[in-house]
């Protein structure tokens, strides 16, 4: 009677409310032209919920990553004058662009265990693989100041706009200098800095137009690309000589 009574207690409370995110995109590609100067999305979405707003601090984290690739990161060093590679780490897999935005300093809104079991940070972004080297760890922060400096890693801590706990939105700003491929976006909705819900999709960025057809030309044909580099060249010589010529006359 007693195990009865304790289960029809726990049947009668309310459970618990279920977030899920709604998202949309002001772009679902981007397009690499011939004048491609950069590009700026607009992440925004809900959260549905069944009932009342579960108690905790809600947190909104956005991360667009570009396709990974391997990368060896080499440190210089001099010596007897001469800088020489004297150490070198290779990273498994680095995005080729990753940004992360978030409604909160990340410290705030996400837990340790939770950036490292989802990779949302930079630093978890970045996978290694074994090495001799004992400060490992500083290659990856290296690539990460390179890589920032150019544009093409972000940390926007505070930039996603949460309005009465239901709708969020944020910019990521694209660099011209984009790699083609898939670019995954991810929306992770977080409660006292415990994941609850996550959101994913992805943007195709691609060459289009005269871009896309002197790629393919180049990988695809690469002996005529180089017969058709090779006359260009002559004939823009060729060009500036008659141009001089008439001038000097």
């Amino acid at each position: 009677m007693l195990r009865l009574l304790s289960l029809l207690l726990l049947l009668a409370q309310p459970a618990a409310a279920r977030e899920e995110i709604v998202l949309g995109l002001s772009q679902d590609s981007v397009a690499i032209t011939a004048t491609f100067e950069g590009s700026e999305i607009l992440v925004f979405g809900a959260i549905r919920r069944d009932s009342q707003p579960p108690p905790g601090k809600l947190g909104v984290i956005v991360t667009v990553a570009g396709p990974d690739t391997p990368i060896v990161v080499r440190r210089k060093d001099r010596r007897l004058g001469i800088w020489v590679n004297v150490d070198d780490v290779k990273i498994d897999a680095a995005p080729s662009f990753y940004a992360v935005a978030s409604s909160a300093p990340l410290g705030d809104i996400l837990r340790a265990s939770e950036d490292l079991r989802n990779r949302i940070t930079l630093d978890q972004a970045i996978r290694e693989v074994g090495t001799n080297v004992l400060d490992s760890r500083s290659f990856s922060r290296a690539l990460i100041r390179i890589r920032e400096e150019n544009g093409l890693y972000q940390t926007l801590e505070s930039s996603v706009d949460v309005s009465r706990d239901t709708l969020f939105e944020t910019r990521i700003a694209m660099p011209a200098n984009l790699t083609e491929g898939f670019y995954v976006t991810r929306i992770l909705l977080t409660r006292d800095g415990n994941v609850v819900d996550t959101y994913e999709t992805t943007i195709p960025v691609k060459k289009v137009g005269l871009e896309r057809w002197l790629y393919n030309l180049a990988h695809e044909q690469a002996m005529l690309y180089g017969l058709m580099s090779l006359a260009i060249a002559i004939a823009s010589g060729w060009l500036a000589s008659a141009a001089f010529s008439l001038l000097r006359r």
